[in-house]
């Protein structure tokens, strides 16, 4: 499995730091959705599901959490540690979320509006699905 891992350029000055992206530039897709997750408990895991068609990028902008990947036959968990990183999620990729440190706000950056029909959230049924592909 390969694991995509944007490093975004910084901007800063003595006044602090800045990232700017981009759709087609910084991100390969456009985005059409923003949402975060922030306050999230000691010992909480999210996600626990996939996306027949969206893709996503996730930057933990403040704290850390660990990111697990599962395309039905290989697993890898990846730390994301710096507002400047960004982890690509493409579609038939399970996901959780975990790990996350007390001050986490992860942003995740979607290529499609929400769409209920597009979730695979139980994981016999996306073995299934990725198996049939």
């Amino acid at each position: 499995m390969q694991v995509i891992k944007y490093m975004f350029q910084p901007h800063g000055d003595v006044r602090g730091q800045l990232v700017a992206l981009e759709e087609f530039k910084d991100i390969p897709f456009t985005i059409k959705r923003v949402y975060y997750m922030y306050d999230t408990g000691e010992g909480v895991r999210r996600g626990f599901h996939a996306h027949k068609s969206l893709e996503q990028i996730l930057i933990c902008i403040h704290g850390s959490c660990k990111i697990l990947l599962d395309n039905g036959t290989e697993k890898k968990v990846v730390p994301l540690e710096k507002p400047y990183e960004g982890l690509y999620v493409n579609n038939n990729m399970w996901r959780e979320m975990f790990d996350f440190s007390p001050d986490a706000v992860l942003m995740v950056l979607a290529s499609e509006l929400y769409d209920e029909s597009d979730y695979i959230r139980n994981y016999d049924e996306f073995l299934k699905f990725v198996k049939e592909k």
